[in-house]
């Protein structure tokens, strides 16, 4: 006796097999650190803080989400540091970006003249020779949803970028993103 006979489907083994490779593959995707370089720096305004002037900018900051999932990202302050100490600051508005995608981001951000009045003499040493060094800081945090489950992410973000004082062109930047991705 060979007992019951078993009915083939080949449906349920093509559906079997394609649900065993997507969970393969979401299980094995490593998330990817996300990518971000600084476009171009636009001055939108001059702010007298007697004796001095604050500086209002446009920070145009192209980002690049790399993973194979969308992600939604709380508003955060990235911080602007010059020759050690805090110039200023930039606002980043809470926002979301598709799967391996690309987007342009505009920046509004403030710098302090008080802060840069207190450098004074590096900074016309860097407008003499046209090029300053500004470094910037942000941690931004967010989701990513992966099927039905929401994964928190932190991404911290550090860039030193070279401008030209006088015409603010971005001559030079290196910027390194490292995300952690929680699994609870």
């Amino acid at each position: 006796m060979m007992g019951k006979k078993v009915k083939w489907s080949w449906s349920s083994a093509i559906i079997g097999a394609a649900s065993a490779a997507a969970a393969s593959a979401l299980i094995s995707a490593k998330p990817k650190d996300p990518t971000f370089h600084v476009i171009s720096i636009s001055l939108t305004s001059f702010k007298l803080n007697l004796p001095v002037l604050d500086l209002e900018l446009i920070l145009t900051v192209h980002v690049t989400n790399p993973n194979i999932v969308p992600i939604h990202y709380s508003s955060t302050t990235m911080s602007i540091f010059y020759d050690g100490s805090l110039l200023g600051s930039a606002e980043v508005q809470a926002g979301s970006q598709g799967p391996q995608s690309c987007q342009l981001l505009r920046l509004p951000a403030r710098l302090d003249g008080v802060e840069l009045a207190h450098h004074a003499v590096k900074f016309l040493t860097d407008v003499a020779r046209r090029e300053m060094v500004l470094d910037a800081t942000v941690d931004i945090g967010g989701t990513a949803k992966v099927l039905w489950w929401h994964h928190k992410f932190m991404v911290r973000v550090d860039s030193r970028v070279t401008v030209d004082p006088v015409f603010l062109d971005v001559n030079d930047q290196k910027t390194t993103a490292e995300m952690e991705v929680s699994l609870t």
